[in-house]
């Protein structure tokens, strides 16, 4: 699988922007997707995650409420929409595909393929 993640740039604090991801290859459906961002200085941390069938989404605390990811099968895509962005916020963020246990769902290593990152910036 193949993974291009879009959407990112330059917006005020309290503004919202749409990520996408797209995939390539039949077999988006059977990976679930999560979307990941690291800060400069900081480690990968995780942002959110939905099961393959899109019935299950997993959120960081840090985002909950504001944050909501989906996902079409039909259109090999997922999305971040990101609402009441704050400059917290501001990082490179990066879709991930994989098919982590539930335990795992937060790490980064359990997670196959990764797009390239788009730049989030959010201005105060």
């Amino acid at each position: 699988v193949q993974l291009q993640a879009s959407g990112g740039g330059l917006v005020q604090a309290g503004g919202s922007l749409r990520l996408s991801c797209a995939a390539s290859g039949r077999t988006f459906s059977t990976y679930g997707m999560g979307w990941f961002r690291q800060a400069p200085g900081k480690e990968r941390e995780f942002v959110a995650t939905i099961r393959r069938s899109g019935g299950s989404t997993y959120y960081a605390d840090s985002v909950k409420g504001r944050f909501t990811i989906s996902r079409d099968n039909a259109k090999n895509t997922a999305y971040l929409q990101m609402n009441s962005l704050k400059p917290e916020d501001t990082a490179v963020y990066y879709c991930a595909a994989g098919n982590p246990v539930l335990s795992g769902i937060t790490w980064s290593s359990a997670y196959n393929y990764w797009g390239q990152g788009t730049q989030v910036t959010v201005s105060s």
